[in-house]
């Protein structure tokens, strides 16, 4: 497949997961949405479909490098500007806000969507999106009049950039041993300190830059009870520099044309930065931020896979080697024919299409908790939201990097060269098991507070919707063993839920990346089931393989649950007891 031709995702899939199985277009009844109808969707769809592909992909190879750091500055590669200028043209950085901030109350839900595409053809310059819109939104939620005047405006018209600035360089996601300081002065503050891992915290492409930062006010508590956050732009009205500096670059291993940088404020102890919302709430607030873009690795790590699944499933398909077992002479075979090939083909496929519906599924319940008529309704949203969120997160990164490293292997010798995209795809994928929480950190969020929260509340919720799912479905083997499954992780869920209320945190706690891989598997065999049954309906090739990816998951994958279950809550201790036996 030549570069450029790659579609990306499948777009009758993808029209098949919003209306069919996540009913879309029925959002359109909220009293939010009611300016939306399918049309206005797909319109938006089309053009960006178009951008993905006919921009932002070409320059995907060109652009893969990392920036260049010279004279304290950073220069991004020369194509930059004209890409994002076409992202931008979408005008998706305000589209879910209200219409009183410049946006279009569009769902998350189709947001999510047509940024994939984005995602899918070239990351880098897609990650404008919300490097504009993220920022926008802390500041519209808690910001000042005068904060949103300043600050939320340029950035939600893609004038200015912002981040989010957390991470410090001894602390790492122990956000409450930082150190960065906050001195009054004025109207403003004078902020002290050096973050790390700053995603687009310096570049030559907008006018300026905000930082989102979190730094403690002299005198306040310690701990993460005592943080603060101050919007930091890197100039002041007046066009001079606000004291904020680029210390270096972190050379990653993907990702490369978005710069990660050390960021440093205040070395000359003139860093302005204005309080955001009231002191010592910083890292609440910043929370806002943080799990919007969980959601959005989530949805980047599907648009990585979903594209390195394209260009297999073509290379398969064109590649001709071998011939069939027990023939001999003749013309060769594409590798497609080869049932391995399959095997890693399904794989990708039932990977994919399954993080793709989670996503989906995951912004609706954003939407409704958002936008839902009622309280009661709301309400129920949110717990589903909070508690996919840290798997949204978690499942398409872990799962999308063992697809993405099925496509190197279908290419084979090929698939490690740097003249065929997969070995680029594959060090883009990894980085997303690590942004925004790395999976240990989701799994003690999921297992310590959103799953034990309110007394299992969200797990009985979810427990209802995956019940109605088993109800709906015509396939009684698959209904069966998600029924069995959901009682199995109901079960695990209670006795964990036991032993911490027992005082035995550290039993409970131990095997959480099991409890999420466990949670993960259940809820991706239910968004299977979902399709599953929403595919029944149809005749064709396209619900043809629904099925049978929805039977290969949920026969291969979902058996695993139980000797999850019997990890979590046997609390197996072997490497919480090494100790001092490392050589």
């Amino acid at each position: 497949m030549a570069l450029g031709e790659n579609p990306l995702f499948d777009d009758r899939e993808i029209d098949f997961q919003l209306y069919d199985v996540h009913d879309a277009a029925g959002l359109t009844a909220l009293p939010a949405f009611a300016d939306h109808s399918r049309e206005t969707f797909d319109l938006l769809l089309r053009e960006t479909r178009k951008v993905a592909r006919g921009a932002l992909f070409p320059a995907y190879r060109e652009i893969d490098a990392s920036p260049m750091f010279e004279g304290g500055a950073i220069r991004l590669h020369p194509k930059m500007r004209e890409l994002v200028a076409r992202v931008k043209e979408l005008g998706l950085i305000p589209a879910t806000r209200g219409p009183e901030v410049g946006g279009q109350n569009l769902p998350l839900t189709i947001d999510c969507v047509a940024q994939s595409y984005l995602c899918a053809a070239n990351l880098a310059p897609a990650s404008f999106v919300i490097l504009c819109r993220g920022p926008g939104h802390l500041i519209e939620a808690f910001g000042s009049d005068e904060l949103k005047r300043r600050f939320m405006e340029p950035l939600y018209r893609g004038e200015w950039t912002g981040t989010m600035a957390l991470t410090e360089p001894h602390a790492g996601s122990s956000l409450g041993d930082i150190t960065t300081t906050a001195r009054p002065s004025g109207d403003h503050f004078l902020v002290r300190g050096t973050k790390i891992f700053i995603s687009g915290g310096d570049h030559d492409i907008a006018d300026n830059i905000v930082h989102l930062v979190l730094a403690r006010i002299e005198g306040a508590p310690a701990g993460t009870k005592g943080i603060s956050l101050f919007a930091i732009p890197k100039k002041r009205e007046s066009g001079e520099s606000n004291d904020v500096a680029v210390a270096g670059m972190v050379h990653k291993i993907g990702w490369k044309a978005l710069p990660s940088l050390i960021m440093s404020f205040g070395e000359h102890d003139d860093c302005r930065g204005w309080l955001v919302g009231e002191p010592n709430q910083g890292l609440a607030y910043m929370f806002q931020m943080m799990n919007e873009a969980r959601i959005g690795v989530g949805l980047a790590a599907t648009a990585t896979a979903s594209a390195a699944y394209r260009q297999s499933l073509d290379y398969a398909r064109t590649r001709p080697q071998g011939r069939a077992l027990g023939t001999r002479g003749g013309a060769q075979v594409p590798i497609l024919e080869h049932a391995d090939v399959r095997r890693m083909l399904l794989r990708q496929k039932a990977i994919v299409e399954g993080s793709m519906s989670l996503v989906i599924a995951t912004a609706r319940y954003a939407d409704v908790a958002s936008h839902g008529r009622t309280p009661e309704e709301r309400e129920r949203a949110q717990m589903l939201l909070d508690l996919l969120t840290p798997i949204t997160k978690t499942f398409p990164a872990e799962k999308g990097f063992e697809s993405t490293a099925l496509a190197v292997q279908i290419h084979g010798g090929y698939g490690y060269s740097s003249e065929y995209l997969p070995e680029a795809w594959l060090r883009d994928q990894k980085l997303n098991t690590i942004h925004e929480g790395t999976t240990c950190i989701q799994s003690l969020d999921l297992l310590g507070r959103k799953a034990m929260g309110k007394g299992g509340a969200a797990i009985r919720v979810l427990a209802e919707e995956i019940g109605r799912a088993i109800e709906a479905s015509p396939e009684p083997e698959l209904a069966k063993a998600i029924g069995g499954a959901l009682r199995t992780v109901t079960e695990a869920s209670m006795k964990l839920g036991a032993m911490g209320m027992g005082g035995d945190a550290d039993a409970m706690m131990r095997h959480s990346v099991d409890y999420l891989d466990m949670m993960s598997t259940l809820v991706i065999g239910w968004q299977w089931l979902l399709q599953s049954t929403a595919a029944s309906k149809k005749q064709g090739d396209l619900y043809d393989g629904k099925k049978q990816a929805a039977r290969y998951f949920i026969r291969t994958e979902v058996p695993r649950i139980d000797h999850l279950a019997e990890l979590c809550t046997s609390a197996e201790d072997s490497f919480a007891a090494m100790k001092d036996a490392w050589f």
